[in-house]
């Protein structure tokens, strides 16, 4: 059963709809400012600044289909930004995908939701007041600070009444609900899924947490924030917080071929391997088992890759990790394979870092080019093909995204321009 991807949306600190998202990738355009407005303990982060839910609804108002425009209105009435975001890009990757114009089976259709703990920053503002006057706490907090709620708002609106849940996987998860929407697909349980992954509403708790073990980078680059995002350079010192929520559309290719959908690439393999380590150092063998799990899965050979869009946080532990295990893996065609890292321009954006990374890919597969790897002056290791500073015309074929995570999580997806033989 082979599986395609037939839309895409996103909301994020370079672009608010795929459009605008693809000319940023093209310019080099980096969402990584100051700012005073995010509690991050360094004052560097890329934020979601401009976004308008009306605004990118608005441009769908030709569809017709007044029933889920009202679903839309009604779930988001008075709701936090994070859930309008993400709403906003399942309705771009829905109707990017032409599934506004058919009609379809409903218990054929899934939804992964990406990421867990996912309200921790809506839970923080309301507590000020919960102390003050615990009965006027509002009865909605009761569904909106489980990680469903995502998953009740999605399945309402789009009529989803498949198979649906959230997965947790640190920062791999909108990778891992990728590979799972995958695997569900194939089963023949379902012939769409919707994967998304908003992006993490965190309190200052947290982001202090990350700087405290080491991990949040920024810190010397306040007077020039977007030269903080630094992978594979020898200045690198942390990653830099991204915000950004984004949704694909997986189908079977029968489903999309039937209905003539637009295809984006197709899903060629995935792997989702763990290293058995609670801590948050990466692991080597992980990351090359990972690697080649997924190429067996896809049926292909090292030579085959062209493209990784590697997790390249500009963590020096990860950095350093990384280049080794992709050594391990490819021996000596690493100076063939170009490596490249979006987080330079849209920030770590956790949760969801591996499914905007998907969007990033799938972008480039299509249009055939590279997005620059910016901050790039002093390698931390030689005999890789990084990508310039600038974006370049490419032809890419098939292209790899690796995304890991805290916990010992590791997970590598393989998209192909073209389907499988």
């Amino acid at each position: 059963m082979e599986v395609v991807v037939t839309g895409m949306g996103i909301v994020s600190s370079i672009g608010n709809n795929v459009q605008e998202f693809k000319e940023s990738l093209l310019k080099g355009c980096s969402g990584i400012e100051y700012t005073s407005d995010i509690m991050v303990p360094t004052h560097v982060c890329a934020g979601i600044k401009s976004f308008n839910e009306e605004d990118e609804f608005a441009k769908y108002s030709y569809i017709g289909n007044q029933e889920v425009l009202d679903r839309i209105k009604n779930s988001t009435r008075r709701t936090s930004k994070v859930i309008r975001t993400i709403v906003s890009t399942a309705f771009e990757a829905w109707v990017n995908a032409d599934l506004h114009e058919v009609s379809l089976d409903p218990e054929r259709m899934g939804l992964v939701i990406g990421g867990n703990n996912l309200t921790q920053g809506y839970a923080y503002d309301l507590y000020e007041e919960y102390q003050q006057n615990p009965s006027y706490l509002t009865p909605s907090y009761a569904l909106s600070f489980m990680d469903t709620n995502y998953v009740g708002i999605l399945s309402e609106i789009f009529d989803i009444r498949g198979e649906g849940f959230t997965l947790g996987a640190a920062s791999a998860s909108g990778n891992a609900a990728i590979i799972k929407g995958m695997q569900m697909l194939k089963s023949g349980d379902l012939d769409i899924c919707m994967i998304s992954a908003p992006y993490a509403q965190l309190s200052p708790m947290e982001l202090q947490a990350f700087y405290n073990v080491g991990a949040l980078g920024g810190e010397k680059y306040k007077d020039s924030p977007k030269l903080a995002c630094r992978p594979f350079d020898k200045d690198h010192e942390g990653f830099i917080y991204g915000e950004a929520s984004g949704t694909i559309i997986l189908e079977t290719l029968d489903s999309a071929l039937a209905r003539q959908a637009p295809i984006y690439g197709h899903v060629l393999g995935g792997s989702f391997q763990l290293d058995a380590n609670r801590l948050a150092n990466p692991s080597v063998e992980g990351e090359v088992r990972v690697m080649r799990k997924a190429m067996k899965q896809a049926g292909i050979s090292t030579k085959s890759i062209d493209y990784i869009n590697t997790h390249g946080s500009s963590s020096p532990l990860g950095d350093a990790t990384e280049l080794q295990a992709i050594r391990s893996v490819f021996e000596g065609q690493t100076p063939e394979i170009w490596l490249n890292s979006t987080k330079p321009l849209t920030g770590h954006c956790l949760y969801s870092a591996g499914l905007i990374e998907s969007i990033a890919s799938l972008i480039q597969l299509n249009h055939d080019f590279l997005h620059p790897l910016l901050n790039l002056n002093s390698p931390i290791e030689t005999g890789f093909r990084f990508c310039a500073a600038s974006s370049m015309d490419f032809e890419l074929k098939t292209v790899m995204n690796n995304s890991f995570g805290f916990s010992g999580i590791n997970t590598s997806i393989i998209f192909g321009k073209e389907r499988l033989i």
